[in-house]
């Protein structure tokens, strides 16, 4: 089950993104979110606009994502490639999950293109991992972009049928 956080579970998606740091140290890529990504502050601010999602099995939260609908600033400029459209968009982004069970990533992939079916994510240049699920999962590698501390991303589009989804959040 994917529904918005609260802040009833900041505990436990603190805990989660503590686990995705240490794996993502163990897998080689240490740089990404370092010690303290994504920052509490944005957390809650997440959560306060509506847009943290928790995937839940069994009452426990195995997963965590930010799904923000419309622009995003860091995606306007795109290098060494280019976006196959300018259509409005999703993004996801901060996706995480418990490590205690598989599949969480595939679950919220397939909840955010029920909901829209264009969407953007990115990953870091060391994230072996991150790179195979996003290209596993329908999305094509588009180019380069460059994330608000200027340092650049792998960045990924998915187009799919546009009378799969759900809602349409942009009329």
């Amino acid at each position: 089950m994917i529904r918005q956080a609260t802040e009833e579970d900041f505990s436990a998606i603190l805990d989660i993104y503590q686990r995705a740091r240490q794996f993502m140290r163990e897998t080689g890529n240490p740089t990404q979110w370092g010690d303290n990504h994504p920052a509490k502050d944005l957390l809650e601010d997440d959560i306060h606009q509506g847009q943290l999602y928790v995937f839940l099995e069994e009452d426990d939260i195995h997963g965590v994502f930010a799904f923000i609908l419309g622009e995003d600033s860091t995606y306007t400029n795109i290098e060494q490639g280019s976006w196959k459209s300018a259509a409005p968009y999703g993004t996801i982004h901060r996706i995480a999950a418990s490590g205690l069970i598989k599949g969480v990533f595939d679950q919220c992939i397939t909840y955010c293109k029920t909901q829209c079916a264009h969407l953007r994510i990115d990953t870091h240049f060391d994230n072996q991992v991150m790179q195979h699920l996003i290209v596993k999962n329908g999305f094509e590698k588009r180019g380069i972009i460059y994330v608000e501390d200027g340092s650049p991303r792998l960045a990924y589009e998915y187009e799919g049928n546009a009378d799969n989804k759900k809602n349409d959040f942009f009329k």
